[in-house]
Parts: structure tokens; sequence; C-alpha cells
């Protein structure tokens, strides 16, 4: 399903390195075994919600209120499913 060449893969992967290793941890778990099964809209939306600054991500992912848009509130909720599945 993953049409993103490795240059890209690694990107996004270096990308899910932040400040917070909580944030570490759940964007880079979740990417190794997430990520190559979304489709290419979620994979866009993961890829725009690394452009929020850690602090909104780390309330997020908290269970705060989410102020983006639908996609990224989507992903979002992915996200915390993931997290909190133990994965």
């Amino acid at each position: 399903m993953n049409s993103l060449d490795p240059t890209a893969l690694r990107r996004i992967k270096w990308r899910c390195r932040r400040g917070m290793l909580e944030l570490d941890m759940m964007l880079q778990s979740f990417f190794e075994q997430r990520f190559e099964n979304l489709d290419c809209q979620q994979q866009q939306m993961f890829t725009r919600l690394l452009d929020y600054p850690d602090q909104s991500l780390l309330e997020w992912l908290s269970g705060a209120p989410i102020d983006a848009d639908k996609d990224v509130r989507d992903i979002v909720e992915q996200l915390r499913h993931f997290s909190s599945a133990g994965a």
C-alpha cells in the first residue's frame, strides 16, 4: 500500500524523533508498526501531524481536546487507540 520511496520513509521516521521521550516512543512505535498499513491520505495526515509542536502532540495524545482539522483528529485518535492498546 505504501508508495513512498525509502528516502521519504527515512525522513518521516527521523521526524518522529521529538524532544520528549514519551512522544519519541509513541510516534516511532506507531510509525514502525502501523504507518505502512495506512492509506495514502492517512500517511499524509500522520506526516502533517509531525509539523505540530511537541506540547500540542503530547496534550492531544494524553486525551486533551484536539484543536485541529478532522483529518488530524482522526490520526490522533488512531495514535491514542494504538497507545492504549499497549502496542
